[in-house]
Parts: C-alpha cells; structure tokens; sequence
C-alpha cells in the first residue's frame, strides 16, 4: 500500500519496501530491547515544538519528485522534521550490529534515526531517513536526538562529498526542532545545552555491513538468507538469481565498491573519523558524517577523531587497511550462505593487489602523470615524508602543482609554494630545502621524459584535485552562523562546494591554509562522536 504526501502541487508516494519484504519487530511499544528474529522495529518519530528549516537540496528534493517552492512551505518544515506522519505511514528503525574500534558491539540499529520509506520510480529507489527525530528500540540508553551543530556538518558535508564526486548518501535538509539538547561535545564531564535539529538524509538504500553480521552472530541464518536475497533481488538484480555463486558475486561487487570509495576519499584527502562495519554501505556510500575531515598539513597518522586519538585506528593512511578487516567481517557474516572460505578469500586478496594498482593511478593522476612506474612511484615515495616533515596543506599542494610548468625556474615556484601551502615554520622547511628543490625539478624531468604538455596537464589534475573542500574550521562557521540564525555562511559556503574544482574568483579567499585560531578550537581540530 502506498503512502501520500500531498504538498502544494507536488505528490509524493513513499512505498514500505523495506517493511513489506522483511520481518519486522512484532513488539509496538517504543521501549529499548534486543530485537531477535526482525530486521526492523516500527517507530514514530518524536513530535518537537517548534521545527524551522536551516538548509535544503532542492537538487534532492527533485530527486524526490519536488519542486524548489515545496522546500519553503510548512508541510515541508513539518513533515521532514517528524512533526507530520503520512496517511497509513509505518515509519521504522533497522536492527544491525556491528564491531566499533575492532570489537563486536553487539546489537547496535537505528539509535536516532528513523525511515519514512522507499520513493521508488521505474529506474530508481531512494530510501529517506530523519536523523535525530527521536528514540527508537534501538537508542539504548541515549535520546534519540540530534545536535544543531552535527546536523549541519552531516548536511554539508553530504552535499560537498557528492560535488566533489565521491560515492555518498545525501542530505535533503536540516531542521531546528526548538529544543535544547543535553550533550557532552567532549566526554570530558562538561555537558551543555544545544540546539536540537533532524536531518533528512537519502541515498538508494542504507544497509549497512553491520546489518548482515547481526544475523550471523545470532545464528539466525533464515533471516540473513532473506536479508541478502532481498538486498540481491533489489540493489543488485545484475547479479542474477540468489544462490552461491551470487553470493560470491555479491560480496565481490561491495568489495569493488568499498575500495572505489575509498580510493575516492584518499584523493580528496577526506577522512571519515569512524569507520566500524555499522558504518560501512553495502552499496558503497560514504554513510554517517560523524567527526570527518579533511587532510590539511600533510600526516597519514592524522584522525578528526578525538575518541581515537590514541590508536588512530581510523587515521587517514589506515582507511584501505580498515575497509578491507571490515570486508573480512562482511565475509563472515556471508559465509553460512556461502561456505566456501577459497571463494571468500580470493576476493579479499583481490582487494590488496586492486587497491594497490589502483592508488598508483589515483596518484598519478593528481600530480598530472601519464603512468605511474618505477621511476615515478621513487618520486612519490620521496614526497609523502617531504609533506609530512614541511606541514604541508594537501588539497592547497596538490592544486598548486598543477600551476609549475615544464620551464619554470624551480626556487620561485617553491618560495610561492612554501608561502601557499607549507605551515611549517622556516626552522622546519629549511632542513627539507635542498631535498624540496630536487624533487621538484625531477619531478618537471618525468614531465620532460613522459612527453607532457603544461596546458593538458593543468586541466586533467585540476579535474582530480579539487581547489575548495570543507575544512573542519569552515563548518564550524557556519555553525557558529546558523545558530545565531545567519543562514548566509552556510548557504554561500555550500554555492562555493557545489563547484569544487572550478576557480570561482569570489570565493578566491577560502583557497587558504586554515588560519591558526582553527588548529587548537574545538570542533575545528578534532571532534568527538557526540551529536
């Protein structure tokens, strides 16, 4: 039975695909339990007194079947802040578990988020979530809630991931509820106050590796058989019909997938903070905009996350390694459907030597080569400690290279990069100088010996280096903006993202290094995972 929202002109129908083809919870009462034997809880969201829009896609909202004037009306504000249910709408939480920081957690689900549906069309299914609209079966001792302040990073940050043409989920909106929220920013025994907000968050779907392990911990083999049948018939019919081999295959195209996403987020230099398996899309989506960021002074041990301060088990130069341990455990959880360990292992193994030929390319392609040989993967190596030792800004280096040309003089075009991009101080870089000025004229020799012309190069590297990304300091202005009811910071900050690698001259300004009240503040440094 379909579900309508009939808003100005416009007709939305959400379908309960989901719920129509999976065991649901059959306990109602909204009371935090285990869920043994369902895939899924039914659950309303919390009415709140006083919602207002923040921030909108109209580019999602299309998506949906909306026109942009329906952004700006009221049944919009109340439906997608779980104010206003539709007629006959079964909303739900979904069960999953999941191993956070290398350890099965156990029963985790939808803590604060709560689906409203499928919109489904004949070539496309999107799935719309609220994030913060309340508690569910699934929220444990927590209240379901979403911050003002994490609501706009995941918004933005959707937005901006999608622009810059990484794999994402995306974001529709975000909504102040009028509420104030109790929240610790930094475990630290110092809670405040803040302001509520929900987010709508869309994406084809929002399965989750954890979704499959759940089943397989429990020994409720039936139910992962039907979850991953449903997962095939609906996300993958290509595959063919459910059975071994499409098992296999299955897991072999999220393997792809996973790794496509990640070779993604190291050429943009993004970090996600909290990659545990409840964290990682079956279908390859960057999912949960928690404590990300971006790289700024070059470090593979660098995290946003201060939970992990200490492991930096999610650090930027972990990520291919974490992607592939969470694929051993999606290997598990599959592995009574398919029970061939040979078959599960080779595409593990397949992983390691794609991932590795594939960041070669990625990297050749940021700094505007035509391969990536023994010669050139020398260079490469000699760079990443030069970067790291120098402090270097990565989105600013990498952007800044494209502008040297074949001929140039190599001591100017340093000074400038050094003024641009290196946070280092002169006792740091000078150390490093003689050892920067080779690099950079054997780095012009490659060009010389690989035949490349300075005009070309320049538009293919800054078509994979992108000049504008969104620095953990840049969202906490707008923030600091919103919460003060200043929706300009964010909007102009989100017109500048929508165009990550073109030069927009006005926006000339935040093609800067993060100034230095940004490096020690919180929430512009690193972030915890309290929304």
């Amino acid at each position: 039975m379909a579900c309508y929202i009939l808003m100005s002109k416009s007709l939305i129908e959400f379908q309960p695909l989901f719920t129509d083809n999976l065991p649901g919870d059959p306990q109602i009462d909204n009371s935090r339990r285990q869920v043994s034997g369902a895939c899924y809880s039914f659950v309303n969201p919390t009415p709140c007194s006083k919602p207002a829009l923040v921030a909108a896609s109209p580019e999602v909202g299309e998506q949906l079947g909306l026109k942009r004037e329906d952004i700006y009306t009221p049944d919009f504000v109340q439906i997608f802040s779980g104010n206003l249910l539709m007629p006959k709408a079964r909303p739900y939480a979904m069960c999953y578990g999941g191993h956070q920081f290398g350890h099965w957690a156990g029963q985790l689900g939808d803590g604060r988020v709560i689906n409203l549906g499928e919109y489904k069309t004949h070539d496309k299914i999107l799935s719309v979530q609220l994030k913060g609209a309340g508690p569910t079966p699934y929220s444990r001792n927590a209240d379901g809630l979403a911050v003002l302040r994490s609501s706009i990073r995941e918004f933005m940050c959707s937005e901006a991931m999608f622009y810059l043409g990484v794999p994402t989920t995306r974001a529709l909106s975000v909504i102040t509820t009028g509420e104030q929220v109790w929240r610790d920013v930094l475990y630290d025994g110092n809670p405040a106050f803040e302001p509520g907000a929900v987010v709508c968050r869309v994406a084809p779907g929002f399965l989750r590796f954890g979704n499959y392990e759940i089943f397989a911990a429990r020994g409720e083999i039936d139910i992962l058989k039907q979850l991953t049948d449903f997962t095939l018939t609906t996300y993958f019919p290509e595959l063919g019909k459910p059975g071994k081999e499409t098992y296999i295959e299955f897991f072999r195209e999220v393997s792809r997938r996973t790794l496509d996403m990640v070779i993604h987020w190291l050429r943009v230099g993004f970090v996600h903070g909290v990659m545990n398996t409840d964290n990682m899309s079956i279908l390859g989506l960057t999912i949960d905009y928690g404590p990300y960021g971006w790289l700024e002074a070059y470090d593979e041990a660098w995290t946003p996350n201060s939970t992990d301060a200490q492991g930096r088990r999610y650090a930027f130069g972990q990520q291919a390694n974490i992607a592939l341990w969470n694929l051993w455990k999606l290997a598990n959880a599959l592995y009574p459907l398919i029970q061939d360990v040979n078959a599960l292992k080779e595409v593990l193994e397949d992983f390691s030597v794609t991932y590795g030929q594939r960041y070669k390319s990625m990297m050749a392609s940021k700094l505007g080569w035509m391969t990536m040989g023994e010669k050139e993967l020398a260079l490469l190596k000699q760079l990443l400690p030069l970067m790291s030792s120098g402090e270097v800004d990565f989105t600013i280096f990498f952007r800044t290279l494209a502008d040297l040309k074949i001929k140039d003089p190599v001591r100017p075009f340093f000074d400038q990069l050094r003024d641009q991009a290196f946070y280092g101080d002169e006792a740091v870089v000078q150390p490093d100088l003689e050892n920067w000025l080779n690099w950079i004229a054997s780095y012009q020799k490659v060009l010389i010996d690989q035949d490349v012309d300075d005009q070309d190069r320049k538009l293919k590297m800054d078509a994979v280096n992108p000049k504008y990304v969104l620095r953990n300091y840049m969202a906490h202005l707008a923030i600091e903006a919103a919460s003060k009811g200043d929706h300009g910071v964010p909007g102009g900050l989100m017109e500048m993202l929508k165009n990550p690698y073109d030069e927009q001259p006005k926006f000339q300004h935040w093609f800067a290094k993060s100034p230095a009240w940004a490096r020690e503040k919180v929430g512009c440094s690193m972030l915890s995972c309290s929304s």
